[in-house]
């Protein structure tokens, strides 16, 4: 008769990991998570400045289209505004060196007066932005207030230079013995950042 087949049991318990094993790899795993939240973050502040940046030149370019388009209606026809006169064109610079522009421009306004027809308009810098303002006839009563409308942000300087009749550019408008209205027209915006923008424009 054959013996029993002995089997021999190995009753020493499975290694696991020790305490120091764990936290070696719990710091790895937060260097990971601290790593790859600051390449999200990186992302997001990236397009975020990105999309700011796209938002800031969009605005840029509706402002150049807008002073395109306005300039292209002007019309020399001076305007009474309250209990004056104003030029068709008038164009002066204050002492930071901002301009002024405000002109008559025609339109497709009702009015009953066929010759008042149209709006006065002005461009001017404050507090940092290029604003538009519109009167609602070119000819107004006295008391009446222009709307204001911000058209771009972030400028330190608006500066505009006309063109007389003999090839040189001017800070202000009109000029004795020139016409009504500048040959061209030339807009320079600084922007907060020290970018310089400038834009010309042929009247006549």
């Amino acid at each position: 008769m054959n013996a029993p087949t002995r089997v021999r049991i190995d009753a020493r318990p499975a290694r696991g990991f020790t305490l120091l094993e764990l936290l070696v790899a719990l710091a790895i795993l937060a260097l990971l998570s601290v790593l790859g939240y600051r390449a999200v973050a990186s992302l997001t502040d990236s397009e975020v400045r990105l999309s700011e940046e796209t938002q800031r030149w969009r605005a840029l370019d509706a402002l150049f289209v807008r002073i395109e388009a306005d300039l292209r209606e002007a019309v020399p026809r001076d305007a009474r505004m309250g209990g004056g006169v104003a030029a068709a064109w008038i164009g002066v610079t204050d002492d930071a060196g901002n301009a002024l522009l405000e002109f008559s421009r025609a339109g497709p306004e009702f009015a009953a007066d066929v010759g008042s027809a149209g709006q006065r308009l002005s461009y001017r810098l404050n507090r940092g932005s290029v604003e538009v303002l519109y009167w609602p006839y070119l000819d107004n009563a006295p008391g009446t207030v222009p709307t204001a409308y911000s058209l771009a942000g972030d400028v330190a300087r608006f500066r505009v230079a006309y063109l007389d009749s003999n090839g040189a550019w001017r800070d202000r408008w009109p000029v004795t013995g020139d016409s009504t209205m500048p040959r061209a027209v030339r807009v320079e915006l600084t922007l907060a950042g020290g970018e310089v923008i400038e834009r010309w424009w042929a009247l006549r």
